[in-house]
């Protein structure tokens, strides 16, 4: 996995989560075409994060809206589900 540090040196203009606690949750870079490279995180893990400070369900629910539904712009930061499929 990759680093803030790192990807901070890879791509000028990059845009992470805040607060820096969710650095756990960078799994790296993701490139589509056509478009600058973002920030990926594990959605699982950014959950997991943020249910440290509250129950689990007022976690995924604070995700859903604040960070899935935060669009930044064409370098908003993308998420991978690496749960197994159910």
């Amino acid at each position: 996995m990759a680093t803030r540090y790192e990807i901070m040196n890879r791509l000028d203009n990059a845009l992470f989560l805040e607060p820096p606690a969710f650095d756990e949750a960078i799994l790296g870079v993701a490139e589509r075409f056509g478009m600058e490279p973002v920030v990926c995180y594990d959605r699982t893990r950014c959950i997991d994060i943020l249910a440290r400070d509250m129950d689990r369900e007022d976690a995924e629910e604070f995700f859903e809206f604040n960070t899935i539904g935060a669009w930044m712009g064409d370098l908003t930061p993308v998420f991978v589900d690496t749960r197994a499929a159910e």
